[in-house]
């Protein structure tokens, strides 16, 4: 045990605040608090090296939130003959769903029905694919308990399945299984309280500014504070804006778009649909079924030219093409109405200088050193992000010449895991009584994270969803939560279906307003949107 704890709060963040400004001196400096800063930062941490994370905005503010919320084993980059990042994906994956982080995924069985819409080479293509992927899993040494084999499922078993599915001419589906996160946001999250369990410094809401391979002047956003942090090495993990930092990178930004539907209106269904679309075998729309009784509608794959907003704005032309690629594959067409929410996100892709489309270009990561020295991680995948942080740190470890242990994170279970430090020993008993959508998000804390609560009520739902008032406190009092949008964008992603976020605003302002500022938490907010979408259904 080394003496830290995993709570992120504001009494945290300004302590920590007034240690660095004290003595500005650290090991390493990661800037950019998506998956990939906050894996390097656990990385860092756990090798014994000191390391301050400095984010802007909030945790998981940028792309990790935008994504599809699986932990995928990269069976569409075998149709392109890309076997590497394919098998990493796969080996990835095992360890997220089998040691890291077993109580925020599991096993979503991807169902493409064999009916009037597939053309027989695609039927042939997906089966072929998802054998593929069989062999994937098997050389990952992925366990069948995690992921069961691909099969076929009879005409009844598809039905159920997908209650909604195209019912013309109807002979079955092929079943294959991938990882699904229950939430990518909160994923970033147990990640970041890891690394603080291990000593890392998490400073949100602090932008970084003249930025080299020797440190960055930091400016706390709640008080205009600023100092120079010295660091030995830096490491920039800013994703699609890491041409801010290192003006050489040249990132082409991917507009990724999903629509988030009511589950009851694709039936409720127990496995995502997964179609290719008209004319391709290689790519695919889906209908994932989620967290609150969601379903997820994706995903376009489109050039984004110009400037990086902080929040991408929905088109109006991914909203058509995802409902018209869609509605074929369904017994009844889905339209606008039906629609309750929409998010974008904004992959960054490196770029290999032809004009080739995004789809086409690889979602390889490199690590790239600036003439100052700093090194930044570019590219890649959510599910690749432990690899993408061993490479970058071990990169930086060699160039500075830190004195680092190995790297440990292949096998270090996140806050609320099975063998995680904070792990106490309950009784089954006491676990089993919460929730499943507890459970489900918590893991072996859920008792921990009710216990802890001091406000009336905990275990009330809020607003008759899935979401108890226990939470909220949580999410401020250890989950690094600043304000009131952070829990609605960021900790219980209300704010996905702007219906959900209206209906539960007033309650958790209430219970922020109870609860927060307490010793140590900044004063006031800083003026702003804060990443908040407009409402719209």
């Amino acid at each position: 045990m080394n003496g830290f704890d995993t709570a992120l709060n504001a009494a945290r963040r300004a302590k920590e605040w007034r240690e660095l400004k004290a003595d500005p001196r650290v090991d390493l400096l990661v800037i950019g608090a998506g998956i990939t800063g906050a894996g390097i930062a656990l990385d860092a941490a756990s090798r014994g090296l000191k390391v301050v994370l400095a984010e802007k905005h909030d945790l998981a503010f940028g792309t990790s939130r935008w994504s599809s919320k699986l932990a995928h084993g990269g069976l569409r980059y075998l149709s392109k003959m890309r076997v590497k990042i394919a098998y990493n994906s796969a080996r990835e994956r095992k360890i997220i769903m089998e040691r890291t982080a077993p109580h925020l995924t599991r096993a979503l069985a991807q169902v493409t029905p064999i009916n009037s819409y597939l053309s027989p080479l695609q039927t042939v293509a997906v089966r072929c694919g998802y054998l593929a992927g069989d062999i994937l899993a098997l050389a990952a040494g992925t366990k069948r308990s995690t992921l069961p084999r691909s099969r076929f499922a009879g005409r009844k078993e598809a039905e159920k399945l997908l209650p909604r599915v195209l019912k013309k001419g109807l002979k079955g589906a092929w079943v294959n299984y991938d990882g699904q996160m229950i939430d990518d946001a909160r994923f970033v999250v147990a990640v970041a309280r890891t690394a603080a369990g291990e000593g890392a410094k998490i400073l949100t809401y602090c932008p970084v500014s003249e930025a080299c391979g020797s440190g960055a002047l930091l400016t706390d956003k709640f008080t205009g504070e600023s100092f120079y942090l010295h660091a030995k090495a830096v490491i920039g993990a800013a994703g699609v804006w890491a041409g801010e930092l290192d003006p050489r990178i040249k990132i082409r930004p991917s507009r990724g778009t999903h629509l988030v539907f009511d589950s009851r209106t694709f039936g409720n269904p127990a496995g995502a649909l997964t179609i290719p679309l008209k004319g391709s075998v290689s790519r695919y729309l889906f209908i994932l079924p989620a967290d609150k009784n969601r379903c997820y509608l994706g995903l376009t794959d489109e050039d984004q030219p110009g400037e990086i907003p902080d929040v991408p704005p929905t088109p109006e032309e991914d909203i058509g093409f995802l409902l018209e690629g869609i509605n074929p594959a369904l017994e009844r067409a889905v339209g606008r109405a039906d629609i309750r929410g929409m998010f974008t996100g904004l992959r960054p892709l490196l770029t290999d200088g032809s004009g080739s489309s995004t789809a086409d270009l690889s979602r390889r990561h490199a690590i790239v050193k600036s003439g100052s020295g700093m090194i930044s991680v570019v590219g890649g995948k959510f599910t690749e992000y432990r690899l993408m942080a061993q490479e970058a740190l071990d990169t930086a470890v060699k160039s500075a010449n830190l004195r680092a242990g190995k790297c440990r994170t292949r096998n270090f279970p996140l806050v609320g895991a099975p063998g995680h430090k904070e792990n106490t020993p309950d009784d089954p008993k006491d676990v089993c009584k919460f929730p499943k959508f507890l459970l489900r998000r918590f893991g072996l804390e859920t008792k921990r994270m009710a216990d802890a609560a001091v406000l009336p009520n905990p275990l009330r739902r809020i607003a008759g969803l899935d979401l108890v008032r226990a939470e909220i406190e949580y999410a401020l009092t250890h989950e690094g939560a600043m304000c009131v949008e952070d829990i609605l964008e960021r900790r219980t992603r209300l704010s996905l279906v702007p219906g959900q976020a209206r209906a539960a605003r007033k309650e958790i302002t209430e219970i922020f307003n109870a609860l927060f500022p307490f010793p140590g938490a900044p004063s006031a907010f800083p003026s702003g949107r804060n990443g908040k979408r407009e409402e719209r259904e």
